[in-house]
């Protein structure tokens, strides 16, 4: 892909766009992010907090550690670290690097503070809705459709910014993504306009995996994947990404890089190739470049889905997983395609009921889907068109699982989240 094909930048741009840091699963840290500038926007500590979220931001934050906050779960947790000690202009490092005494702070906040969370029946999907209050003062701020859309801003009913009704977030077109053009834009991209992003991602990734190995966390499935079933290759790619998830789920204050939103994603994408470039002896260079295909596989496979669904997003990122282990073991786009297409055909009913320990077995069970993918192919052995929702075709199969992610379990998300409100 030539660099004036416009593609090349708009590839480009969602990559730097999507791999950002994250300290802490991004729901409650959004809600963290809404309530730190709620705080600042009402310019002193306030007396009193209504927190109204859309049911798919309960089910992420309902059975999650929040860092930095000794060890709480919840909404109010999220809210309260972020009120206390909350650095706005963070984004999604919002509640990174808090002292001691600013975690003591929050816990007190929380405990004496009155904090009201409802429901938000607006229809959006994601969507956080803060207002706090201190004497006849208040300050409400509001993200929406994504975790640092801020969409509102509030001081005493006015508006001090507000996003206009028809504007979208602000976000690179992904209508042209292919996978055909991911895997040619990772062949031919400059590894001077990637790699301070891909390295970032190899360096933050691999730590948290690293302490998710070593330390106890959640349900420790890395850990024992390792004990259970040996040091192979396709148990140390399975591990390492449920590690870092068994780390990030249980509260771990190290950070992630994130893709479409989310660190399990992140890490499911990017830790098993990573580990597979050590075990085939790859260069570097070839490392970037399969990271950068993965990465962008990824993306687009939820991007027909949406940021939250009732579809486990890992799905898509254990797929893209397997993709760039095909691309490291000199596979192109015939590999590749039928790998995305076996491991769907696989693990494309995995619910998402929220962000939690289980998250970790979720992931080691779709990176072993995208790694049998690329196994079956190499035996010639492959799905096909018209078995069940494969369609006759890559972009179509995944057009398919879009819609099954997006409408078709509009109705299971709603139920799902039923079943944890009443839990």
């Amino acid at each position: 892909m030539d660099k004036k094909d416009p593609r090349y930048e708009n590839y480009l741009n969602i990559v730097q766009e999507e791999l950002i840091p994250a300290m802490g699963c991004t729901e409650p840290v959004s809600i963290a992010l809404a309530a730190a500038w709620a705080r600042k926007t009402l310019g002193c500590c306030p007396e009193r907090v209504l927190i109204e979220v859309s049911g798919n931001i309960i089910k992420n934050v309902k059975s999650v550690v929040v860092p930095n906050t000794g060890g709480l779960k919840g909404i109010k947790a999220a809210a309260a670290v972020g009120i206390v000690a909350g650095k706005a202009d963070k984004k999604l490092e919002v509640i990174a690097g808090i002292a001691d005494a600013q975690k003591k702070a929050a816990k007190a906040f929380l405990e004496k503070t009155p904090m009201d969370v409802k429901v938000a029946k607006t229809g959006k999907i994601f969507d956080i809705n803060i207002t706090v209050f201190a004497g006849s003062s208040s300050a409400r701020v509001r993200i929406t459709d994504s975790h640092t859309n801020i969409s509102l801003i509030e001081k005493d009913g006015k508006p001090v910014f507000e996003q206009n009704s028809s504007q979208e977030p602000e976000e690179t077109d992904r209508s042209l993504l292919t996978i055909a053009g991911a895997l040619d834009f990772a062949e031919s991209v400059a590894l001077e306009d990637v790699r301070s992003t891909i390295e970032r991602q190899i360096a933050y990734n691999s730590a948290i995996s690293a302490e998710g190995l070593k330390n106890d966390y959640g349900a420790n499935i890395g850990k024992v994947l390792i004990k259970n079933y040996g040091s192979g290759i396709q148990i140390r790619a399975k591990a390492a990404a449920a590690a870092g998830s068994d780390a990030r789920m249980s509260g771990c204050e190290m950070p992630v890089i994130i893709v479409s939103g989310s660190g399990n994603q992140g890490m499911a994408t990017s830790l098993p190739v990573i580990e597979y470039a050590k075990e085939l002896g790859v260069g570097h260079e070839k490392l970037i470049r399969a990271l950068v295909l993965a990465n962008l596989i990824t993306i687009h496979l939820k991007t027909g889905i949406g940021r939250l669904s009732a579809y486990c997003g890992v799905v898509s990122a254990g797929a893209a997983a397997g993709a760039g282990i095909a691309y490291l073991d000199g596979g192109g786009l015939e590999e590749i395609s039928h790998t995305i297409v076996n491991a769907l055909a696989i693990v494309s009913g995995i619910v998402c009921d929220g962000a939690k320990a289980s998250c970790a077995a979720k992931i080691a069970a779709s990176v072993e889907a995208g790694i049998m993918g690329y196994t079956m192919f190499k035996n010639g052995q492959q799905f096909y068109g018209g078995d069940g929702i494969i369609a006759h075709g890559l972009e179509e199969t995944i057009r398919n699982i879009s819609y099954l992610g997006k409408e078709g379990m509009r109705k299971t998300d709603e139920e799902i989240i039923q079943l944890m409100l009443e839990a």
